[in-house]
């Protein structure tokens, strides 16, 4: 189907520029008109929504200047050119370079409409393969960066794809060092502001005096000590993405006024009555249940709602231990790269200690882990040692946590159900069964 694309025609002669609209538009295709190639120029782009048809003499620049800029703009965006009885060698000359086709005057309108429905068709399936190779590498960009098989992760990844093409804002929820601001950038990422800066603030690590110049910027004379004008945060995320931190910390006074903005979009630096337009996501994120703490009066409900307009949980570690192995090998390969180290083997018993663990720093106190084994000082973490006063987890439990990740793991690596029981040593119903058990898919 052609009905979302459209058909520029650029063509000086008023006469002629409406019979081809019309023509075109008896047949239901949409088509408007420019009566030169620098008013049609503003109206192009590398993926414009569809095809051109030009006449070479043109005032200004003629259609063939104009064929060879579009054609270096997008090589693969559909020319045609209306030609007089003497311009028909250059029009061949032209689709040498890279036309489509050419019409030669006059011609039938159902000449124009064949070339037009042809020259939609190659365009739609254009367009429809460089959208579907732009969700691949989208989607190849995050698995590769949220490492895990698991179905909490396949959650998070199936909001990033969903949430990456919108202009929604999102509050992202974990606990600390589950991963909130690599899924921010994820997000950022996927999203049509990627080519716009990615501005991330720790609301926690601000003092309050300076909160507000460093998110709203201020004024040269501002303040004492406001020797000169300062772009705040907000301001220069214009165009990308503002990535808010530990929301939960940010002062009240400030969440009133960042509350404003999100509302207005418009902000005003210190020392300055000027309103600037502002036109950035806003992704924040919070460990804490801001619902309560808006219960208690220590955040703004209103601020919330706001913020909440899509809401991405991130899972802990301890609710996806089928992802430790696939973690942590990464994070050695990752650890023995940046220490010029060999990458050390990782025994059965040591993988059970790690998937039995439970991981009160997520996924940042496992890379810490792997960075302590790659430089042989192991020894002291966690989870090779139960630390005096935390009660051990229950062996059953550990078991039951330890084969489930081993299980997925394999599956992941073998890729059928035969070849996991076969590299497992069990037969093939009872990997059935425990797979079951586990809530896996035999494609895991």
């Amino acid at each position: 189907m052609t009905d979302d694309l459209k058909i520029l025609i650029i063509e000086d002669d008023p006469d002629v520029a409406l019979g081809c609209e019309q023509a075109l538009q008896l047949e239901g295709l949409a088509a408007e008109c420019a009566g030169s190639a620098e008013l049609a120029r503003h109206r192009l782009h590398a993926d414009f929504p569809g095809i051109v048809i030009s006449d070479i003499r043109l005032p200004g620049q003629d259609g063939l200047s104009l064929q060879r800029e579009l054609h270096a703009l997008d090589p693969e965006l559909p020319v045609v050119l209306i030609t007089g009885h003497g311009d028909v060698s250059m029009a061949v000359q032209a689709m040498k370079d890279g036309a489509y086709d050419f019409l030669q005057k006059p011609f039938a309108p159902e000449q124009l409409v064949d070339v037009a429905r042809r020259a939609l068709e190659k365009r739609r399936l254009v367009l429809e393969v460089r959208n579907l190779r732009r969700q691949l590498d989208q989607r190849n960009l995050v698995e590769a960066r949220l490492i895990g098989n698991s179905a909490g992760m396949a959650r998070v990844r199936g909001l990033i794809g969903a949430l990456g093409s919108s202009v929604a804002d999102v509050l992202i929820h974990g606990e600390t060092g589950t991963g909130k601001e690599l899924v921010a950038r994820c997000l950022h990422d996927a999203s049509p502001r990627r080519k716009g800066n990615f501005v991330a603030i720790n609301c926690g690590g601000l003092p309050e005096t300076l909160f507000e110049s460093e998110i709203f910027g201020h004024e040269a004379g501002a303040y004492t000590g406001a020797a000169k004008r300062r772009i705040g945060k907000i301001e220069y995320a214009n165009g990308g993405t503002l990535f808010l931190d530990e929301i939960e910390t940010m002062p009240v006074p400030m969440q009133i006024k960042l509350l404003r903005v999100l509302q207005e979009r418009t902000l005003e630096r210190l020392g300055s009555n000027t309103a600037i337009p502002i036109d950035c996501r806003i992704i924040a994120a919070t460990k804490e249940d801001l619902t309560a703490l808006a219960e208690q009066g220590r955040f703004r409900a209103d601020l919330y709602y706001r913020l909440s307009v899509a809401n991405l949980p991130l899972p802990p570690l301890r609710e996806r231990r089928e992802d430790i192995p696939l973690l942590f090998e990464h994070f050695l390969l990752q650890a023995a790269a940046r220490h010029e180290r060999p990458v050390p083997a990782t025994s059965a018993g040591r993988m059970q200690q790690l998937v039995g663990y439970h991981w009160p720093g997520n996924v940042r106190e496992l890379r810490n882990v792997a960075d302590r084994c790659v430089l042989g000082i192991e020894a002291g973490s966690p989870p090779f040692g139960q630390p005096a006063g935390d009660a051990p987890r229950p062996l059953a439990a550990t078991v039951e946590a330890f084969e489930r990740a081993l299980i997925a793991d394999a599956l992941r690596r073998y890729g059928s159900l035969a070849r996991t029981a076969e590299a497992l040593a069990i037969a093939k119903t009872t990997l059935h069964d425990k797979i079951r058990k586990y809530g896996l898919s035999e494609s895991s």
